[in-house]
């Protein structure tokens, strides 16, 4: 179900300037099987490319091997690479649970705002929330920051409005 429901949503991801990619340890033709059942019985067409990791290298290599589920048991896993190569995210699921397409999409929102605004999201954070200050360095930037137009708890805890634009 989960490549359906990134299907779904890759129109989604395509707005953030997400690129997909799925990874299997089956074959190719097990690919084009899959990719036609998920448009026959869920009506999402897969734009995004599928690997075939047949001999298990980038499984293995990105640790998606889980240790005690046996030697062929991938454990489900989203890594999000920003456009410079850096892992930024890793999401583990068990076997048993199906990945939130929307905490990604969420989790994509924010790493995306915080890396262009300098702040950071608080739990439970949601696009067009408040989003927190980073904390000051030195008493004279928290004596400052006593000052500024923010929503403060404290010296070291401060929020401040979500702005829409980038």
């Amino acid at each position: 179900t989960e490549f359906a429901a990134f299907a779904e949503k890759q129109d989604e991801f395509k707005k953030r300037n997400v690129q997909l990619i799925g990874l299997s340890i089956d074959s190719v033709y097990s690919h084009i099987a899959w990719i036609r059942e998920i448009e026959k019985y869920f009506g999402f067409k897969v734009q995004f490319p599928v690997i075939a990791d047949l001999d298990m290298n980038v499984a293995h290599l990105y640790g998606m091997i889980h240790p005690g589920s046996g030697k062929t048991a991938t454990v489900r896993t989203v890594f999000v690479i920003d456009d410079k190569g850096t892992v930024r995210a890793i999401l583990y699921y068990p076997a048993s649970n199906g990945r939130n397409i929307e905490e990604i999409l969420r989790l994509v929102d924010a790493l995306q705002y915080t890396d262009s605004h300098g702040v950071a999201t608080p739990a439970n954070w949601k696009v067009g929330e408040k989003v927190i200050v980073p904390s000051p360095s030195t008493v004279e930037d928290a004596e400052k920051r006593m000052k500024e137009d923010y929503e403060k708890i404290d010296w070291f805890l401060a929020f401040k409005k979500y702005e829409n634009k980038k």
